[in-house]
């Protein structure tokens, strides 16, 4: 009797023991779990709080730019795009300013990159209408820009009378009547009858802006320019670009004169040598966690205001071809 009762004694010591050590377990992966999410929670708010240092970096570049005055062009400092460098490089760079031990030893980790895209060097889908109606210019350029890459004529079509319709029933006119709904951004696009690939065709080389605008003949690239201007064939907007690139257009007479053959389409409507909307995006890896950030800013003479920003999953740059 008295082995028995041992025998019971230990095996309920061994039971107890075996549920204590689950529970410490238990309660130790929950406090585990709990750090890793507050780390992670913490990263993504100081990777926020850099890229908004960051986009008040691109509008002070901006802004430098506009005291300036001339044209807008692919030589500026906006321009040139920041690779991959770590956040210490830039604290090292503040001249004056005490950093400690610590905030320099983190700064080491995180590594900053970003971008300034022209938008007016891309054709504004809201171009397509203009007082309520179809700009038939604006209608051509598109229409020549569908034929480079192959698309269908219909999906245009259907384009610019879901636009139309969707301009003409905004909230902002007091309608009510049913109609699509007006894109903020390309992506949305599709909601007016564009079908993804084309979208994906088209991305590069357009853009949805709150007004109308003209094309930057200094940033546009060759398919945009033989695009907007009527007369103009893929060689001679290559040549356009090519010639940029040593002296950027200051009018658009300049411009006229590496295609005289087409100097008589050029109008201060459809083409400038200036910009106002710009993209700006950031990118912030700390450890494993990538940030990314677009914004679309706007420049009234010295004055920079950002317009919306767009967080999301890393992707390529959608300026890459300018």
């Amino acid at each position: 009797m008295r082995v028995q009762q041992s025998g019971a004694a230990l095996l309920a010591a061994m039971l107890t023991v075996a549920l204590v050590a689950s529970l410490a377990a238990a309660a130790l992966w929950q406090q585990w779990r709990s750090i890793e999410v507050e780390a992670a929670e913490r990263a993504r708010t100081q990777s926020l709080w850099v890229l908004t240092g960051a986009l008040d970096w691109a509008r002070l570049i901006l802004r430098e730019d506009a005291r300036t005055g001339g044209a807008d062009h692919l030589g500026e400092p906006w321009a040139i795009p920041l690779e991959e460098a770590r956040l210490s490089t830039f604290l090292a760079a503040e001249k004056g300013v005490a950093v400690d031990t610590a905030t320099e030893a983190a700064a080491s980790q995180v590594f900053l990159s970003g971008y300034i895209y022209d938008l007016q060097g891309r054709m504004n889908v809201l171009n397509l209408i203009e007082s309520g109606k179809v700009s038939e210019p604006s209608l051509r350029a598109f229409a020549k820009l569908f034929e480079q890459l192959g698309l269908p004529r219909n999906e245009l079509a259907t384009l610019t009378e879901n636009l139309r319709f969707a301009l003409d029933n905004s909230p902002s006119n007091g309608s009510s009547r049913m109609a699509p709904l007006m894109p903020q951004r390309v992506g949305q696009l599709v909601w007016l009858g564009l079908s993804p690939r084309s979208l994906t065709l088209l991305r590069p080389y357009i853009t949805l802006l709150p007004v109308r605008t003209p094309v930057n003949l200094n940033t546009a690239s060759a398919p945009v320019l033989n695009a907007i201007i009527p007369l103009l064939d893929m060689a001679q907007a290559e040549r356009l670009v090519t010639t940029r690139q040593f002296a950027h257009f200051r009018a658009l007479s300049d411009a006229a004169k590496v295609v005289p053959d087409a100097a008589g389409d050029l109008n201060e409507i459809l083409h400038s040598v200036s910009s106002q909307f710009f993209e700006v995006q950031g990118r912030l890896r700390l450890e494993q966690t990538v940030v990314e950030e677009r914004s679309t800013v706007q420049r009234e003479g010295i004055l920079v205001k950002t317009l919306w920003r767009d967080r999301g999953t890393p992707t390529a740059p959608t300026g890459a071809l300018q």
